[in-house]
């Protein structure tokens, strides 16, 4: 009992010894911009969208383009027998059963579903990319960017907002 406590201990110094920055974008990521609902990163959060650990060193600039992006080649609209047609990514070939995210809802909705249950897919007609309808301030893109990149590779470093333009 003593070395779990020692542990807890440890780990809770650790995060309150994280950059403010780095703490603020925790919290944005996670809550208020809702990344977290799509993304995960540190053991958190839902791996629905694609893993932004590969991401972590490219530029704060690069990252503010990839998150502002309406671009949305990865989103199709899904027909699913059961439950109907939605904006989802389709599953990885060979998987079975499947779990497929309609994204259409916030959090993402998760359907476990036969292959055999999917229908076509077809191009993308709408669905946006949450973080370019949500408009973030260049302050809170550049705290989310300096957890991104803390998450990703361990560094600390700042991010200033005039480094995400």
């Amino acid at each position: 009992m003593f070395w779990v406590l020692l542990f807890l201990a440890q780990t809770a110094s650790a995060q309150s010894a994280l950059p403010a920055q780095i703490a603020r974008g925790e919290t944005l990521f996670f809550d208020t911009a809702g990344c977290g609902t799509c993304h995960a990163l540190k053991g958190k959060g839902t791996a629905v969208g694609p893993d932004l650990k590969g991401i972590g060193h490219v530029s704060p600039g690069g990252i503010a383009t990839a998150v502002r992006s309406t671009v949305t080649q990865y989103v199709q609209v899904v027909k699913v027998k059961s439950v109907g047609s939605f904006p989802a990514m389709p599953p990885a070939a060979g998987d079975q059963p499947v779990t497929i995210y309609d994204l259409s809802k916030m959090p993402p909705e998760p359907h476990n579903v036969e292959r055999s249950d999917l229908g076509s897919s077809s191009p993308n007609n709408g669905w946006k990319h949450p973080p370019s309808v949500k408009k973030l301030t260049d302050q809170q893109m550049a705290d989310v960017i300096a957890y991104i990149r803390y998450a990703a590779t361990g560094s600390k470093a700042a991010v200033d907002p005039s480094d995400i333009q």
